[in-house]
C-alpha cells in the first residue's frame, strides 16, 4: 500500500492523506514498504551520475568521483536520509500535543516519510549532475514537499486547521535546521581530510 500512496500523493493528496491516516501502518512497515525503497533513488542516481557521467564547470574538464569515493558518499547520504526521516518524525510527534492534536497516535514518522516523497522521486535527476538542472528540479520537489506538509499535517495529525499552519511552519523550521546541521557536519568532515576523491 505504501507505494500506492506514493503516486496518490502526486495526484490527489487530500484523499491520500485520509487513506494514510486510516491505515496507521507501523514504522517498520513504513520503512520497508516506502522509505528504504524510495531513498535508494537519489542515492543510486547520485552514485551513477558522479562516478560515470561526471560534471563540468564552464569549458573545463569533466570531473568524476572515484567509484570507492562515490560509493562511500552514496551510502552516507542514504543513511542520512533514513535517519533524518526518523528524527524529524519524532519531532513532529513531540510537537503534536503542543499544537492540540486530537489523536495522540504517533504518526510523525509517517508524516515525514510521505512528505519527503517528491524529493525522493526527483532524486533520479542526479544521474545527470548539472548544477542548474539539479537545482531547478530540487526547488520544484521541495516546493511540492512543503505543500504536502501544510496540506497533510492537519489531516494526518488531526490538528485544528487554525493551528495546522503554525504546526507545519514549526516542522519546516526544524527540517531546515537539520539540513544546515548536516551541511556543517559535512564541512567539518571534509576539513579533517576525509573528503571525496576526484578523477578528471
Amino acid at each position: 500500500m505504501s507505494l500506492t500512496h506514493t503516486f496518490g500523493l502526486l495526484t490527489s493528496p487530500d484523499r491520500q492523506w485520509e487513506a494514510i491516516r486510516k491505515e496507521s501502518e507501523s514504522v517498520a512497515r513504513l520503512y520497508t514498504g516506502h522509505v528504504l525503497l524510495l531513498a535508494l533513488i537519489p542515492a543510486l542516481a547520485g552514485f551513477f551520475g558522479t562516478t560515470q557521467v561526471g560534471w563540468q564547470i564552464g569549458d573545463g574538464q569533466v570531473t568524476r568521483l572515484s567509484v570507492s569515493s562515490g560509493l562511500s558518499l552514496s551510502v552516507l547520504f542514504y543513511a542520512a536520509m533514513l535517519a533524518g526521516i526518523f528524527i524529524l518524525g519524532k519531532f513532529i510527534d513531540f510537537f503534536a500535543a503542543t499544537y492540540g492534536a486530537i489523536d495522540q497516535t504517533p504518526r510523525g514518522v509517517t508524516m515525514a516519510a510521505y512528505t519527503a516523497t517528491p524529493i525522493f522521486l526527483i532524486g533520479v535527476i542526479a544521474v545527470y549532475p548539472n548544477i542548474w538542472v539539479n537545482m531547478l528540479a530540487g526547488l520544484v520537489a521541495i516546493a511540492y514537499a512543503v505543500y504536502l506538509l501544510y496540506e497533510g499535517l492537519p489531516i494526518l495529525m488531526k490538528i485544528p486547521e487554525d493551528r495546522g499552519f503554525m504546526f507545519a511552519t514549526a516542522v519546516l523550521t526544524v527540517g531546515l535546521i537539520m539540513f544546515v546541521a548536516l551541511l556543517a557536519i559535512s564541512v567539518v568532515i571534509w576539513s579533517m581530510g576525509i573528503g571525496p576523491e576526484y578523477i578528471t
